[in-house]
C-alpha cells in the first residue's frame, strides 16, 4: 500500500504550498525559506530544475502533477473512522455514560433467561440458530436481562458490538445508524478490519449516509471478506440489538430483521444477532415469514408471577440500602408493606423499580414519606381495573408521583412532556426555547420527576450538552 509516503507528502504540502502566494523568491525580513525535501530530489537533479543552484521554496505551489494527483490530506489519519464514529449511535452502546447506570439484573434473578443466552452464544444450547429473538411486554425486563447478558458475554469475549434503542432519545433511535454504530464497534476491536473501514470511508465517504442495505453490504460484508476472520476471533461473535420497536419507523424496523436474516441465511456475515423487542404486530409477522422464521430461535419473556420471589429479593435489598443511607429503623419496611408491593407488581418489574426511585428520591420529605404516599395510594387500583390492564398499578404510581409535583412546576412540567412526547426530534434546547425556560428552570423542572426522568448531563451548562432519558425499567 502506498498510505505511509502519501502521508508524509501531505503532511509536507501543507506546511510547504500556499493558494495565495506562488513567488519562489523570499521576501526581504521574512522566515527562512525551506530548503527541497529527499522526497523532492528527483526533481531538482533530473528535469526541471536540474541546472537549479541553491533552490529554496517559499509560499509555493504545483499544480496537476500526476506524481501527486491521489495525495489526500486524510490519508492514514483515520478520517475515514471518524466519519464512521460521527455517523453512529455512541450512546447507544451498552457501556455509554448516557445509559448510566444501565437497567440490569438483580443478583441472583433472570439466571435462567441469561443462561439461555449465553449458553446461545457459546453454541451449547437447544437454540442453535444464528438469531436469537427474546420478545416480552412493556416493564417486563428485557433491556435488563439484554445488559446483564452483554456484559457477561463481554467477560467471555464473545461480545462484538450492541445497540439499545430507546424511543424517547433521538441519539438511540435513528435507524439510519444502525449498522454504521456496529461497523464502528468492531472496528475498535478489530484491527484488521479498521483498516479496510478506514480506507472505504475515505476514498467513498458518502457510504455513512446510503440505505439500510448498502451500508450492511458495503460497510460489514466487503470489509469482512477481505480479513481472516477466524484468525482475527470474529467468528461466532455476538450483535446485541435491544428494543427493536423502539427504532423510529416501523418500515425500517422490518427492513432491519430482513437484513439480518438474510445475512445469517447466506452466511454474509460471522455473527449471531441477538434481538429484544415488544411483540409488536409488525415484528412478529416479519419474524415469522417463512423466509426468516428458520433462521430465528425465540424466548419469550412473559409477565408471570413466578417471579414473586425475585422481585421480593429485589425489593429486600434495595430498602435496605435506603434504610442504612437514611439511618431508618430496621424493622422499615415491615413485611406486610413487601408482600403488599409484591402483590400489587403483579410480576411487572417496572412497577417496583419506580417504586424504589420513587421512595429514595433526594427532592422528597424523605424516603418514609414518600413509602406512605405509595402505600396510602395502592388501594385506589381495583383488582378488575388491574385485570384488564396489567399496567393499571403503573398509571396510578405515575400519576402519584405527578401530584408531588408543586403546582407552580407541574403545568411547565406537563407542557414539556407534551412536547416532548411529539414525533419529533426534539432536544432540551428547542423545548426550553419553544416555553421560554433558563437552563436552570428547565433543571428544576425534570429533577421533580427524577424517578421515571432523567436529564443526562444536567450538570453540564448549557442544554445543548443534555439529553432527556426516560427510565422505564432500571432493574429486574
Amino acid at each position: 500500500m502506498s498510505s505511509r509516503p502519501r502521508t508524509k507528502l501531505s503532511g509536507f504540502f501543507n506546511r510547504l504550498f500556499d493558494k495565495s502566494n506562488r513567488n519562489a523568491v523570499a521576501p526581504s525580513g521574512s522566515e527562512p525559506p525551506s530548503t527541497v525535501p529527499p522526497l523532492l530530489n528527483q526533481y531538482s537533479e533530473h528535469g526541471m530544475f536540474s541546472q537549479a543552484h541553491g533552490l529554496v521554496f517559499n509560499n509555493a505551489q504545483f499544480n496537476n502533477n500526476p506524481h501527486f494527483s491521489n495525495v489526500s490530506p486524510d490519508v492514514g489519519s483515520g478520517a475515514g473512522l471518524r466519519k464512521l464514529l460521527k455517523h453512529s449511535m455512541p450512546d447507544a452502546f451498552h457501556d455509554s455514560a448516557a445509559r448510566y447506570p444501565p437497567p440490569k439484573c438483580h443478583l441472583s434473578t433472570r439466571k435462567e433467561y441469561i443462561a439461555q443466552i449465553t449458553d446461545w452464544a457459546a453454541g451449547n444450547s437447544d437454540h442453535e440458530k444464528p438469531v436469537l429473538w427474546m420478545h416480552g411486554p412493556f416493564g417486563i425486563g428485557k433491556s435488563a436481562v439484554a445488559q446483564t447478558s452483554a456484559e457477561a458475554l463481554k467477560a467471555t469475549r464473545k461480545l462484538l458490538a450492541t445497540l439499545f434503542f430507546s424511543r424517547s432519545n433521538a441519539d438511540r433511535s435513528n435507524p439510519r445508524q444502525v449498522f454504521t454504530s456496529i461497523a464502528y464497534q468492531i472496528a475498535t476491536q478489530c484491527k484488521a478490519y479498521a483498516i479496510v473501514i478506514d480506507t472505504r470511508i475515505r476514498e467513498d465517504p458518502a457510504l455513512t449516509t446510503k440505505s439500510l442495505a448498502t451500508q450492511f453490504e458495503e460497510l460489514l460484508v466487503i470489509p469482512l471478506c477481505q480479513i481472516d476472520v477466524t484468525k482475527e476471533d470474529l467468528d461466532g461473535r455476538v450483535v446485541i440489538i435491544d428494543g427493536l420497536d423502539e427504532c423510529r419507523g416501523v418500515s425500517e424496523q422490518r427492513e432491519i430483521i430482513k437484513i439480518i436474516a438474510a445475512s445469517a441465511h447466506m452466511r454474509t456475515t460471522p455473527f449471531r444477532w441477538f434481538i429484544t423487542s415488544r411483540p409488536e404486530d409488525s415484528i412478529i409477522q416479519t419474524m415469522n415469514t417463512l423466509s426468516i422464521s428458520p433462521l430465528i430461535s425465540q424466548i419469550e419473556l412473559p409477565v408471570s408471577r413466578k417471579v414473586d420471589h425475585e422481585i421480593l429479593l429485589y425489593l429486600t435489598d434495595e430498602f435496605e440500602k435506603i434504610r442504612e443511607q437514611n439511618g431508618l429503623a430496621e424493622t422499615w419496611p415491615s413485611e406486610d408493606t413487601l408482600t403488599l408491593l409484591v402483590e400489587h407488581a403483579d410480576g411487572l418489574w417496572i412497577y417496583v423499580s419506580t417504586i424504589i426511585r420513587f421512595v429514595n428520591d433526594d427532592n422528597s420529605f424523605g424516603p418514609e414519606h414518600q413509602l406512605r404516599l405509595v402505600l396510602e395510594f395502592t388501594p385506589n387500583v381495583s383488582r378488575v381495573a388491574g385485570m384488564s390492564n396489567p399496567l393499571a398499578e403503573i398509571d396510578v404510581l405515575y400519576t402519584l408521583i405527578m401530584q408531588q409535583i408543586p403546582p407552580t412546576i407541574r403545568v411547565t412540567l406537563q407542557k414539556i412532556l407534551l412536547i416532548h412526547s411529539m414525533d419529533i426530534e426534539y432536544y432540551p434546547r428547542h423545548i426550553a426555547s419553544s416555553l421560554l425556560l433558563s437552563v436552570e428552570q428547565f433543571r428544576r423542572c425534570c429533577a421533580a420527576v427524577h424517578s421515571v426522568m432523567r436529564l443526562s448531563d444536567s450538570a453540564k451548562p448549557a442544554l445543548d450538552e443534555m439529553r432527556l432519558q426516560f427510565l422505564p425499567c432500571v432493574i429486574s
